[in-house]
């Protein structure tokens, strides 16, 4: 099995936003340790400690039910996303997996094809290998601004 390295982390992160960029939720949860911990929250709120966000979740389980309810039962208007990643900084590697900071910013389009910037800011990542992959154990999403998008349905 190879380590933790920095190539392997922008592969497991070119993969997760290609999965959903490409609405292929029901893989999402698949890059998740059991339990796990995937949490969306602002900066405001980060920087206080308060641990809950706009998205938590703390098993795979949650992040199935997550992507069954966007399917079936949440009523949204039609979107997709398109996510520009940069790249990770590994902030601790080893003990209880590898620390990463790393910059996003997510597009969202519309039904009618109208483009916005949606969200920007960092992930907070723990990631662990797992057999021959690395999954994610802890991933905080923050986002730079407080103002967030009632429309919030999709991971990011």
């Amino acid at each position: 099995m190879a380590g933790i390295t920095t190539e392997r982390i922008i592969a497991l992160h070119a993969a997760y936003i290609r999965c959903i960029d490409r609405n292929e939720l029901e893989s999402w949860p698949d890059f998740f340790l059991d339990p796990c911990l995937y949490v969306v929250t602002s900066a405001e709120n980060h920087r206080a400690g308060f641990e809950g966000g706009m998205i938590y979740a703390d098993t795979r389980g949650m992040l199935t039910d997550r992507v069954m309810s966007l399917r079936d039962a949440n009523v949204y208007e039609n979107q997709s996303y398109r996510h520009i990643v940069g790249l990770p900084y590994v902030i601790r590697n080893g003990g209880e997996g590898t620390e990463t900071e790393t910059p996003f910013m997510v597009m969202r389009i519309m039904h009618d094809g109208k483009t916005d910037v949606f969200a920007t800011g960092v992930y907070l990542d723990v990631v662990r290998a797992a057999g021959a992959d690395l999954k994610f154990k802890k991933r905080v999403v923050v986002c730079d601004s407080s103002r967030i998008d009632t429309l919030l349905a999709l991971p990011l």
